[in-house]
């Protein structure tokens, strides 16, 4: 039996994040690790399988996918972060998620938000997080169209009720969605996500299943594409 229990997911959570320091090639430490989750999208220019290390070391991965994140908002694409990088990277946050998805998109489709997954809420919601930051990259790609989530999240039941569903899907760890975009078709939008570090791609009847789930320890830890 699953006891579902309530969690409380504050939505005062916009403050800009305090970078304190320029980032290049060689620095290391919190503030790096932040900001490879939020270029975590821009691991290549092309579908390849390749992924954006979260370890808080600023090495030769980094700053390329830095150099694209500049390009691609029209930045000095010189690797280095800044401030006028910096204000970038902070203008993709969002009061309740990142600039162009939220939290609640997220949620089970049961009514139990994050809970009674295979880890804790906490996890999923931080997990659920960098997925946000991945796929604001897959928006640019497109061509910023809006990009609609079918499933996020799902807790062990809800993902259990799904026909078809793996009894250890990544959806139940928050590392998953399957998404569309109107007027982009799958295969635009799966060779998107095949650049932007999802190690999880195939598309479904109508939609694009993405996750991250080389990054994370959770028993599928292997490059699925197909």
């Amino acid at each position: 039996m699953i006891t579902l229990a309530m969690t409380f997911i504050s939505t005062d959570e916009a403050s800009a994040y305090n970078w304190t320091r320029t980032l290049q090639e060689g620095s290391s430490g919190s503030d790096v690790r932040e900001l490879q989750i939020r270029v975590a999208g821009w691991a290549a220019d092309s579908p390849t399988q390749t992924y954006i290390a979260v370890d808080g070391q600023f090495g030769p991965a980094t700053r390329a996918a830095v150099m694209r994140f500049q390009r691609a908002y029209g930045l000095t694409a010189d690797g280095i972060v800044g401030p006028a990088t910096q204000a970038k990277l902070n203008d993709l946050e969002g009061p309740n998620g990142t600039k162009h998805f939220n939290y609640s998109e997220f949620y089970s489709k049961d009514g139990s938000v994050f809970n009674g997954g295979r880890v804790s809420s906490t996890t999923v919601r931080e997990n659920v997080r960098r997925m946000m930051y991945k796929l604001e990259a897959v928006r640019v790609k497109i061509g910023n169209r809006p990009i609609i989530i079918n499933s996020g999240f799902r807790s062990i039941s809800h993902n259990n009720s799904i026909p078809g569903s793996s009894s250890n899907s990544q959806h139940t760890y928050g590392i998953a969605a399957d998404i569309r975009a109107s007027g982009v078709s799958l295969t635009t939008l799966r060779n998107a996500a095949r650049s932007s570090g999802f190690s999880g791609v195939y598309n479904g009847s109508s939609y694009t299943h993405v996750d991250s789930r080389i990054e994370y320890p959770y028993g599928a830890q292997y490059w699925y594409w197909n």
